[in-house]
């Protein structure tokens, strides 16, 4: 095929009106794309401090409501009864509707949802509380990454994603000792006030701050850059549309999937049993067990925004995608089980509780490495509902996991064997699919077969 090379593209600002954020200097672009990214790195956070509350009331709640911990890890669960649901009817929406609006509605949705339990106080209202904060948080993540990727040119979205998906850590760094002082000082039912005000602070900010962002495809990153493609049908190739079935049958995809779904299994029960854990096992309060929880989520959030970091890093020197994010999420994946498993085995309750800080830390750094490796196998217009449907996927393993180990704790002789049981599950899986991962996950063959790269 012969390569026609084009002259630069002149310069969008010169035709666009000022509102539009193709027509802006790309410092303030860059700038305002960067305060987009916080933006949603606080909804994330709190979007976290609402899932990881039922973990920090677990003992109060349990013990005020006459919960058993098989009914408690179904409970856990409930959350994300419709949280895989929602994303499947959020999908052809993300495409056509402004992530500005769905994300306000989203956030409003959840901080309703907290009420019930405040109100009533009993296992009903948990559970219609949890089932609606299901359907309102269960599209969030893949909208905030389809929100930040339109802000940033492709070579530069990584570490702003990464932002904002850190959220899912730093919002339990940084809530969860203040949920813990509120049960401890306030009761365990006006924790859950608490998360729902913050959702409704961050709704009045964004109705005035958030705003689309102009890279909507290669072709109009390509104008907004002023650069021309290397070959004349090369954003014809890049931006062709494929099945998505052909898409979420790709190797790299189904790879990639698992691995955060076993990820997101271990960092919720993390959230849901760790701190009974920290209470029931190693002997700390509900206020120390909140906040230990933190230590894991310390390191998550350095995870996070560093294996994207690298990501990025090792792209931008010319690596194959298959290495620099596939290579990556794979090695990542064994790292956090393996660490798991190591911490399950300790002899001490200091060794036990370093090595679950990196490996349930770990876990949620594997979401955003898995939303880059996804995104590779569709089209960008395609991208905001492929998403969203690999969202719905990885998130069922919050589904299984709270019940699973519920189960297990309930049925064993002690607890301390039932949580044995639990974590040597959770990080062997991990860390078995982290090696397959190592070995399947190869973008750039995936992409040819769906004739998404031309060369």
């Amino acid at each position: 095929m012969t390569d026609v090379t084009s002259a630069p593209s002149v310069p969008v600002h010169q035709s666009l009106p000022a509102s539009d954020p193709a027509g802006w200097p790309s410092r303030k672009r860059t700038a305002y794309g960067w305060t987009i990214a916080v933006m949603l790195l606080v909804l994330m956070m709190i979007s976290w401090a609402d899932k990881a509350i039922l973990g920090i009331v677990a003992v109060p709640l349990m013990e005020d409501l006459g919960i058993t911990p098989a009914q408690f890890g179904l409970l856990g669960s409930g959350v994300f009864i419709l949280f895989g649901v929602a994303q499947f009817v959020a999908a052809p929406i993300a495409n056509r509707v402004k992530a500005k609006w769905i994300l306000l509605v989203l956030c409003i949705v959840w901080s309703v949802a907290q009420l019930p339990v405040f109100l009533f106080a009993s296992l009903p209202a948990l559970w219609i509380s949890r089932i609606l904060l299901g359907a309102g948080e269960g599209p969030l993540a893949p909208i905030i990454m389809h929100a930040v990727y339109k802000w940033f040119p492709a070579r530069r979205s990584a570490t702003p994603a990464a932002l904002a998906s850190a959220g899912v850590t730093l919002g339990i760094v940084a809530f969860a000792p203040v949920i813990a002082w509120v049960v401890a000082e306030f009761g365990w039912k006006n924790a859950f006030i608490f998360v729902a005000a913050l959702g409704v602070v961050w709704s009045v900010l964004w109705f005035f701050i958030g705003k689309e962002g102009p890279y909507t495809s290669v072709e109009a990153e390509r104008q907004i850059e002023g650069t021309a493609g290397a070959t004349a049908d090369a954003p014809i190739a890049t931006d062709k549309r494929v099945k998505y079935i052909r898409s979420f049958l790709t190797p790299s995809w189904l790879l990639a999937v698992l691995c955060s779904f076993l990820g997101y299994w271990t960092f919720t029960v993390a959230m849901t049993w760790l701190p009974a854990y920290f209470e029931n096992v190693m002997g700390a309060s509900t206020q120390q067990g909140g906040s230990m929880i933190a230590l894991p989520a310390i390191w998550g959030a350095i995870a996070t925004v560093g294996l994207s970091w690298v990501t990025q890093v090792l792209g931008n020197k010319g690596m194959a995608t298959r290495f620099s994010r596939g290579l990556v999420l794979g090695v990542a994946s064994v790292f956090s089980g393996g660490m798991v498993v190591l911490g399950t085995l300790a002899d001490g309750p200091t060794g036990a509780l370093i090595f679950f800080t990196f490996g349930f830390g770990t876990a949620p750094a594997l979401f955003a490495v898995t939303y880059l490796v996804c995104a590779e196998t569709t089209s960008v217009a395609q991208r905001g509902a492929n998403l969203q449907i690999t969202n719905a996927f990885l998130t069922a393993g919050g589904l299984f996991a709270p019940a699973v180990v519920g189960a297990l704790v309930g049925n064993a002789v002690t607890p301390a064997a039932g949580y044995e049981q639990s974590f040597l599950l959770t990080g062997g899986m991990l860390l078995a699919a982290g090696v397959i991962a190592c070995f399947g996950i190869n973008q750039q063959r995936d992409r040819k077969r769906l004739g998404l790269d031309a060369n």
